[in-house]
């Protein structure tokens, strides 16, 4: 294949890619997107198989890489559960972190073969290049897995803060700054791997203080940097193709973060520097003293939803974590025979990844038409006889408009308060992960249904079907 052939195969797969990622902002194209993007990287990657001077035993080599990572790839999407997406996620992140330090040391002890130079004798624009690559990629490695133990449960979802820790991860940074403009004078080796281990460390130190309500901004953002840190290699390696994907999954990493944060009223320095959230295991201190709380039971709710208008439905991360997804559709279907209309409100945070909720929908076949966002959905709940909360907790406390003291305090909510009945599914009264009481729990119009959201909604179902 001619370098013109692959050139004009690369710009194709960037057409698709950038298709992928407009497919992908809408639940109702996002498989469209997912095909946009498939087709891209088999064009991408039989394009590159092709390209001159790749001929040689190097592709018996790649193609057996293929076949084993597509055979781990297909195992562990046919076995992984939909709740387990956010660590999964996180865990692929890694992986692209660590393909970029390797294809950086490869530059670094085999430069002839990337065509910037001789070993010692490095192009310094490709020691810039490689410099960024490797440090970026590093972060993003250890940031990642840090991010994967705390959504899988294998680390505390909790902060965990120190003394002067965001001096130190200043200090870090600092130095990082100064021995990647001492490595590009000199294109010391040790200096490279020094680059690296400091990168590995502060990736993890970057992370560990986050708190579990900013999960899904760390996701994002940590997809931000292995597309920069992707691109940053493309330069080193001269790939066109890994340059502008790196730059495309960059941008849009970046802008999602930013789409994060004020769904949640804050900065993306907040984030980083505030700790935000705990592991949403206790009740938060102050609940004792709001009065005692409403506790229904299935039969009462399935009772006045039947006799509702309008019905609207709350998932959160209980949801997920009950995987409950099939049985509130159910549940919905039913409510829809007896005449009711029912719609569902998605927070832009809620669950641990962005779009987390959208995924669970559309598993369950969902119709997109009654999903909303919050801005489309939020003038509705003045209207709707029911809300029906399933585990949402921090994305409808009435407190972020009412406390000016509270953490949350200005973020973005669901106004469920407003509905004539809100039921709020959940197993006890714990905090959730901000660690904020919930004021919507002691609302006159709350009532509390406590257990597994699939059970509680299970039982619902066999109530209206009487």
């Amino acid at each position: 294949m001619s370098v013109t052939v692959s050139t004009l195969a690369y710009l194709v797969a960037s057409v698709l890619f950038i298709l992928a990622l407009r497919g992908l902002s809408h639940p109702e194209t996002s498989r469209q997107g997912n095909v946009y993007g498939m087709v891209g990287m088999a064009i991408a990657i039989v394009a590159t198989l092709f390209r001159p001077g790749m001929a040689g035993g190097g592709i018996a080599l790649i193609l057996l890489a293929l076949a084993i990572g597509g055979a781990v790839g297909a195992y562990i999407a046919t076995r992984i559960q939909m709740t387990a997406l956010p660590q999964l996620v996180a865990a692929f992140h890694s992986l692209v972190g660590m393909a970029a330090v390797f294809v950086a040391a490869a530059a670094l002890y085999a430069p002839e073969s990337f065509g910037i130079g001789t070993r010692g004798h490095i192009k310094t624009t490709s020691l810039v290049e490689m410099s960024l690559g490797l440090a970026i990629g590093a972060i993003t490695f250890s940031g990642s897995v840090i991010a994967f133990l705390k959504l899988d449960g294998r680390m505390s979802g909790a902060p965990i803060l120190f003394p002067n820790q965001h001096w130190l991860n200043l200090g870090l940074g600092v130095l990082l700054v100064v021995l990647i403009a001492a490595f590009v004078s000199g294109g010391s080796e040790v200096l490279f791997w020094l680059i690296a281990i400091l990168a590995f460390a502060l990736g993890f130190l970057l992370i560990i203080p986050i708190g579990g309500a900013d999960m899904p901004v760390i996701v994002s953002m940590l997809n931000s940097y292995s597309g920069w840190a992707a691109a940053g290699i493309g330069f080193t390696v001269g790939n066109l193709l890994l340059i502008i994907t790196g730059a495309l999954v960059g941008a849009s990493g970046a802008i999602l973060s930013y789409i994060m944060c004020k769904g949640m009223n804050r900065s993306i320095i907040n984030v980083l520097l505030g700790g935000f959230g705990t592991e949403g295991g206790a009740p938060a201190a102050g609940g004792a003293d709001r009065g005692a709380v409403k506790v229904g039971s299935p039969e009462d709710a399935a009772f006045i939803m039947k006799n509702a208008s309008k019905v609207i439905i709350v998932p959160g991360y209980g949801m997920a974590v009950a995987q409950a997804q099939q049985v509130v559709r159910e549940m919905a279907d039913l409510l829809k025979k007896e005449g009711v209309e029912v719609k569902y409100a998605i927070h832009p945070v809620a669950g641990r990844m962005p779009g987390h909720m959208n995924v669970l929908l559309a598993e369950a076949n969902v119709p997109y038409d009654e999903v909303f966002e919050l801005e489309e959905i939020n003038p509705e709940f003045a209207e709707a006889d029911v809300a029906y909360v399933i585990g949402a907790n921090d994305v409808t406390n009435p407190a972020a408009k009412t406390d000016p003291s509270s953490p949350i305090y200005g973020m973005p909510i669901l106004d469920v308060e407003k509905a004539k009945t809100v039921f709020f599914v959940k197993r006890s009264m714990a905090s959730g992960y901000a660690g904020v009481d919930n004021e919507l729990f002691y609302r006159p119009n709350t009532m509390m249904l406590f257990g597994d959201a699939k059970k509680v909604t299970q039982e619902l179902v066999q109530a209206l079907q009487r």
